[in-house]
């Protein structure tokens, strides 16, 4: 009989751990919901909301759209990364909630904004 660790199983409580992390991540994930979305780079446009964690981050994704994702570093900042199919890139600097404009986040080095109502 060849051992676990060198026939390539994995033992049964790691089998156990990774059902449960899987399990809890998608806990934090929400469905998609219809939303307005507005970006520096793409305008105005209907898109799909998901929240991504109960932190308050989130992804906006639309057809014929980047994805665009924040997550929250601490309350009112987050860091954002973009997705064009190929895995995601970080993007420069940090988004800072607007404080007129709550569904919007101003990005504080490229003046770039990511909005979602």
């Amino acid at each position: 009989m060849i051992p676990a660790r060198l026939s390539g199983a994995r033992p049964r409580s790691l089998v156990v751990h990774s059902i449960l992390a899987a399990i809890l991540c998608q806990a934090y994930v929400a469905e998609a919901r219809p939303a307005r979305c507005s970006t520096s780079d793409e305008g105005n446009f209907k898109c799909e909301f998901r929240a991504t964690a109960r932190d308050g981050s989130f992804q906006i994704s639309a057809h014929g759209k980047p994805t665009y994702i924040l997550n929250m570093a601490e309350p009112g900042l987050a860091y954002g990364f973009l997705n064009l199919g190929k895995g995601n890139i970080p993007l420069p600097g940090r988004f800072i909630r607007s404080p007129t404009e709550k569904a919007c986040w101003e990005n504080d080095v490229t003046s770039a904004r990511i909005c979602a109502w």
